[in-house]
């Protein structure tokens, strides 16, 4: 894949042999609720180019990264595990220590030899760097100097590297501030997410076709908008609750259960915009023609003509499905982000896992994003047959609505401060 020309430079373009690197990855990952084990590496899987550059070149290598947050304290555990899976996968040791940046971390960053590396402790342990202090407070880079994170690790390296694209829409101290201290690089795994994303939004091969999906449907509001205005997408296939949303904008009545649903999730504040967007751009959303529900334990489907129904709509119907596959394999270009249903039950699994074996079939530029949907392919399809699946969710939602990245502003401004 080319790489787009970023204002910032690679890693490899500094020597690194003795020097004190700082690396910052994200390796958050889907845990397991009731095991608390990772249940995904591909976060994990796809850091491990860059710090195996890094360790055969010499560097002391200290890692730093997030796993959980205030959002979603469930995943909220130490990083033991991530350097365990880490160490297997580079086929060298990882050292791991259950402090961010402490005395007892920044002891081990200094006794660091050459191509040695260590993870340090879950940067969400620290308030400075979770969603709400960010939400609260909201410091801009320079006046993050003296958090307790970049005061007590930045004096220690030669060097700072960023490889957590999947995190630029994070303004944490970790991300951006120590870049004002310290000259920086962008690791591979940055570009090659950007230049996928970019190849996605500025040059896709028409028809372009957005698939978008699942629950969190903020996520598909957040960019649906700017890539139907900039004609970035042609279509946009709404499954999920997008689908649903769609479905009620278009004047149908889904039935008082789904409508419960959507209020007490705070859903139903995307009804108007919906309305708005079939109206401006009609033709080019395509909402589902059947849904799928449960009744006296098995699957039922339903045309949406057969509409209200008192059920909630559990995944996307056959129908839906066969005109999904027809536009995704005429597609040059597909995008996909969300599940076509809950996939994780068996009964409702039919529309994500036929959605996703037609874009991994498909001949076109195929990317997929966001959590669930990198779960969903690796549950039923095969990785490789993408054309590049993207680590980012949030991230990649604002990439993608055209919003700078604050992670892409502190290396733009790096770029021209440590020339």
């Amino acid at each position: 894949m080319a790489e787009v020309s970023l204002g910032f430079k690679p890693m490899e373009a500094f020597d690194v042999k003795g020097k004190r690197v700082l690396l910052r990855v994200d390796i958050n990952s889907p845990i397991d609720p009731k095991t608390k084990k990772i249940v995904n590496e591909n976060r994990i899987q796809k850091s491990l180019p860059t710090i195996s550059w890094l360790l055969d070149h010499g560097a002391k290598l200290a890692m730093i990264a997030h796993q959980g947050d205030t959002l979603d304290y469930q995943n909220l555990i130490p990083l033991e595990e991530h350097a365990q899976k880490l160490s297997a996968g580079l086929g060298r040791p990882v050292d791991y220590i259950d402090d961010v940046c402490g005395p007892a971390a920044q002891q081990k960053v200094k006794e660091l030899a050459e191509s040695q590396a260590i993870l340090l402790g879950n940067l969400r342990y620290l308030c400075e760097e979770i969603s709400t202090f960010e939400n609260a407070v909201k410091l801009k880079a320079e006046e993050m100097l003296d958090t307790y994170l970049v005061r007590s690790l930045a004096p220690l390296f030669d060097l700072y590297i960023n490889d957590a694209f999947a995190a630029a829409h994070r303004n944490a101290p970790s991300m951006v501030a120590f870049q004002e201290l310290l000259p920086s690089a962008a690791g591979p795994l940055f570009f090659k997410e950007v230049s996928a994303l970019t190849k996605v939004m500025k040059s896709p091969e028409h028809p372009s076709v957005f698939v978008l999906g699942g629950a969190k449907i903020s996520d598909a509001f957040g960019m649906m908008e700017q890539v139907l205005s900039s004609g970035t997408a042609d279509k946009i296939l709404a499954c999920g609750v997008t689908g649903e949303v769609m479905l009620i904008a278009s004047g149908r009545r889904l039935g008082t259960a789904t409508d419960k649903f959507l209020a007490d999730k705070g859903l139903d504040v995307f009804i108007e915009p919906a309305a708005k967007y079939l109206k401006e751009y009609p033709g080019r959303i395509i909402a589902p023609d059947d849904l799928a529900y449960e009744e006296n334990g098995k699957r039922q489907e339903l045309n949406i003509e057969a509409l209200p129904k008192e059920a909630l709509f559990l995944d996307i119907g056959t129908k839906t499905i066969e005109r999904f596959e027809a536009e995704i394999k005429a597609a040059g270009t597909v995008f996909v982000n969300g599940p076509a249903g809950v996939f994780e039950d068996e009964k409702f699994a039919k529309g994500t896992k036929r959605v996703w074996q037609a874009i991994a079939s498909a001949p076109g530029y195929t990317v997929v994003g966001g959590g669930d949907s990198v779960s969903a392919a690796a549950r039923f399809t095969n990785m490789s047959d993408y054309s590049y699946v993207c680590t980012a969710g949030g991230a990649m939602v604002r990439f993608l609505s055209g919003k700078k990245l604050p992670l892409i502003a502190a290396m733009e401004k790096a770029g021209k401060k440590w020339k």
